[in-house]
């Protein structure tokens, strides 16, 4: 598995072979989704029960009392996948047909990763107020909805509103999730090479909602703004650029980032950005080459450099080594250093879940970060080892736990539980999921994938 051991024509062909497989795999299997019942079916009897007459008694005990629906159906454990298709990974504007697969893709993940049970809604709308209603109707079906793949400026609009509105949690993905791995990520990153949050330079490669998501991350974790610069597609963020007045009315939350970084007003574009820089955070578009190694070079010793663009990293993680990084981090589950938001979202919805919180706040995504930050940690991290894998299944009940008591502390969870109680009740949950995949495939319910 180490690049060193590795032509560049087969680190190459290993980097592609995950999307000619899911071009052969995608259409044998018809999808990676399916329901199953929960409940016994010992014979046509248990109808009664389950079904009319016997469910009357449980929907008036829902009208009696609106919160039994917790109780009395698996509201507690949903979660509604919910995309129009306009920024499909590093894809774009797709539609919505084309983007079920990776919301599919998403519950597959939310259920094996933690027991969450997760339905990929796609609508035939791209407008932001229409996305707003429509969620704010899901409410009565779901314990919690997961917005992805929006584009900007309307996702921050969107996830906005609906944080303002609902009263489930509401919780966009490309943001939230994907800023609570990439903030575990540096947290230990920093460790492995000697150096501080509140004193690391860090450029700040590409100003979509992820990485304005990331850098707001970081300020909480004690990044400070004054020592990030962030670059976007005309150049570094700085309130005396020429389209000022374009960002201040339009891209408000870039506008309110160009007002705390970059001091010095910095001008020019990525390598600029780079120049003398301890860190680099690129979420931008598909590489390679959208980073060199020329610029790499430029950068401060002892280099950490997150290049997580989908579905090819900026620049390939061998490369960068190669121009000086002490450590490199991608999107991709192939690569040593995977940031990818798979790590946080399954545990981060288990612990609101599993405490019917009423929201998401920004300290329990933080509260997150800080535990995948410790299982690593507590393992031992170092230049390739500074963020969990999902192999280790054990790091969802750990977030779980971390996530469902924040929100106890913060006054946002409906029901409490110790730390212990959250961090079986998620080990449960997510053991049912793995083993029943495990116990399908096992007796061919799930066919074996085609040999190559």
């Amino acid at each position: 598995m180490s690049a060193k051991k590795l032509t560049r024509e087969e680190l190459i062909a290993r980097a592609e072979k995950p999307g000619k497989d899911a071009v052969k795999l995608h259409p044998f299997y018809r999808g990676k989704i399916q329901i199953t019942s929960k409940c016994v079916v010992r014979d046509m009897n248990d109808f009664a029960i389950w079904y009319t007459p016997g469910v009357a008694k449980s929907c008036l005990a829902i009208k009696d009392e609106p919160l039994a629906v917790y109780e009395h159906t698996n509201k507690a454990n949903t979660v509604a996948v919910v995309s129009d298709g306009t920024r499909i990974l590093g894809l774009g504007d797709i539609g919505p047909e084309a983007g079920l697969p990776v919301m599919e893709g998403k519950a597959l993940l939310f259920k094996y990763l933690g027991g969450v049970d997760a339905f990929p809604i796609m609508v035939d709308t791209k407008d932001p107020d229409e996305i707003i209603d429509f969620v704010l109707k899901l409410q009565p079906s779901f314990g919690g909805v997961n917005l992805e793949d929006l584009s900007q400026p309307k996702c921050f609009y969107i996830l906005n509103e609906l944080r303002k509105k609902a009263h489930i949690p509401i919780w966009h993905d490309d943001q939230q999730g994907t800023a609570a791995v990439t903030v575990a990520g540096l947290i230990n990153a920093v460790k492995v090479v000697n150096k501080k949050l509140s004193e690391v330079k860090i450029a700040s490669i590409g100003a979509g909602a992820a990485n304005i998501r990331i850098t707001h991350q970081m300020f909480l974790a004690g990044v400070r703004p004054e020592n990030v610069i962030m670059v976007d597609s005309k150049g570094t963020l700085r309130t005396d650029r020429e389209d000022a007045e374009i960002l201040a009315t339009k891209y408000k939350e870039k506008w309110e980032l160009a007002k705390i970084t970059n001091p010095q007003k910095v001008k020019g574009g990525i390598p600029e950005a780079m120049k003398d820089a301890d860190v680099v955070i690129a979420l931008s578009k598909s590489g390679p080459g959208v980073i060199l190694p020329e610029w790499i070079k430029l950068m401060a010793s002892k280099a950490i450099v997150f290049t997580c663009a989908n579905p090819v990293p900026e620049i390939y993680p061998w490369d960068a080594m190669e121009a000086g990084a002490a450590i490199v981090a991608t999107g991709r589950s192939d690569f040593p250093n995977q940031v990818n938001n798979s790590l946080g979202f399954p545990g981060i919805f288990r612990g609101a879940l599993d405490v019917r919180a009423t929201t998401i706040t920004d300290e329990m995504c933080l509260a997150a970060a800080r535990a995948l930050a410790k299982v690593a940690e507590d393992k031992g991290i170092h230049e390739n080892y500074i963020i969990p894998t999902m192999d280790e299944w054990e790091v969802f009940p750990r977030e779980a736990a971390a996530v469902g008591m924040k929100a106890i502390e913060q006054d946002v969870a409906r029901i409490k539980h110790t730390k212990e109680e959250l961090i079986r009740m998620a080990e449960k949950k997510i053991k049912n999921a793995r083993d029943t995949v495990q116990l399908l495939m096992k007796e061919k319910f799930i066919p074996p994938a085609p040999e190559d």
